[in-house]
């Protein structure tokens, strides 16, 4: 740092920092020291803009304006440093970076340079209208999108909160908004799902290219598998062998399979259908498995919906595009169209009742019970 010069009778400090082709200037006004830069490379120049900075702080300060506390800024970087060693082994990489980016990309700009208490719920709502209207092309960010920011935001501010930034939280409910659409699940119906895996099962039969051969009876395995299981895509990539019992189990005592399930819930345990028996043991003896070998390491998600599209199956009725996560759902479904019990769905899919009511039980005409639905009184006899 060069020689410090003093302005305004010593109560303003003008300095360059190395590197640096422009003067700074500091000063102590509302209780906190506060720093700025000149945009000015001469010294003459920069003391005039540092005396003018000077007096509008002061100015703000008289006028109640200029408020003194931790900004959102220092809030936010706690809140990533905190988030990566607390989360560590129980969120996955990708999930703590993309709260890093959305902070960094979208919150510090608009936020960053406010005091915690400035943030309040009309600070919040002109944040939402402002990606609206600022978004690249024009094109608003998707209801998905400004949820995951929303949820960083208040992340960042209960972090605040727990350290005593922060006296109380904002109302972060979004205004003027009604009820939103209850949507569920892209699935397959049983009798789409049976065009589905005759197709698969066809291909893997006669593979357009003899040398896609495996890959073919792999994609027909893992449909099987999955719709047996109800395991999550990223749960069956993660699975080995040694995961794997087959037991004999359920009221008929058919062979199942029990699997350790490792993923996004941590360690669970799932009971599959028997069709799920089948497509396991020729994935080993295909493959020539060992037991810490992965089962399904790859996806052919290409051939997926590449067949999908062959069947007009890539979209349903409402429009949702259909992947190999709607495997799982079709699970979920078809067991709660046989009348298997939802609490122990819920358990066996490691998700929760809530869940399954919200965007599963809600479309299947099984769970509708007629017999109390068509409730008739007994007319009286004149």
């Amino acid at each position: 740092m060069t020689a410090i010069h003093q302005v305004f009778g010593g109560k303003v400090q003008v300095f360059r920092r190395p590197n640096s082709r422009f003067w700074q200037c500091s000063a102590s006004v509302g209780g906190k020291q506060r720093r700025g830069s000149t945009k000015q490379e001469g010294l003459a120049q920069a003391k005039d803009v540092a005396e003018d900075w000077y007096l509008t702080l002061k100015g703000k300060a008289q006028a109640g304006e200029l408020k003194a506390g931790k900004t959102f800024k220092q809030a936010a970087m706690r809140f990533i440093d905190e988030f990566e060693i607390i989360t560590h082994g129980e969120r996955s990489p990708q999930y703590v970076a993309n709260h890093k980016r959305r902070i960094e990309n979208h919150l510090i700009p608009f936020f960053g340079s406010k005091v915690l208490s400035e943030v309040t719920s009309g600070l919040i709502q002109e944040y939402r209208i402002h990606r609206m209207k600022t978004a690249p092309g024009g094109k608003p960010p998707a209801r998905n999108t400004l949820h995951q920011e929303m949820v960083c935001l208040r992340q960042t501010l209960k972090t605040a909160n727990r350290h005593g930034w922060l006296e109380h939280m904002p109302d972060m409910t979004s205004p003027y908004r009604g009820s939103s659409k209850i949507s569920h699940r892209a699935w397959f119906s049983p009798e789409e799902y049976k065009h589905l895996y005759t197709a698969t099962g066809a291909r893997a039969r006669n593979p357009i290219k003899e040398r896609w051969r495996g890959a073919c009876e792999d994609l027909h395995d893992y449909v099987l598998f999955m719709v047996n299981s109800g395991l999550r895509p990223d749960e069956a990539r993660h699975t080995q062998v040694r995961d794997i019992e087959i037991a004999q189990d359920g009221p008929k005592r058919e062979k199942i399979l029990h699997i350790a399930v490792r993923g996004k819930r941590g360690v669970g345990y799932a009971k599959t259908m028997p069709g799920a028996v089948l497509p396991f043991t020729r994935m080993v003896e295909r493959h020539k498995l060992g037991p810490s070998d992965l089962i399904f390491p790859t996806i052919q998600r290409e051939l997926f919906n590449t067949i999908l599209g062959e069947l007009d199956l890539k979209r349903d009725r409402e429009g949702n595009p259909r992947t190999t996560y709607s495997l799982r759902h079709t699970y979920i479904c078809m067991r709660l169209i046989e009348g298997a019990d939802i609490y122990q769905i819920a358990k066996n899919c490691r998700t929760s009742v809530e869940m399954i009511e919200k965007y599963y039980a809600s479309h299947i005409k099984n769970m509708l019970d007629a017999s109390a639905i068509n409730v008739m009184r007994a007319k009286r006899s004149r």
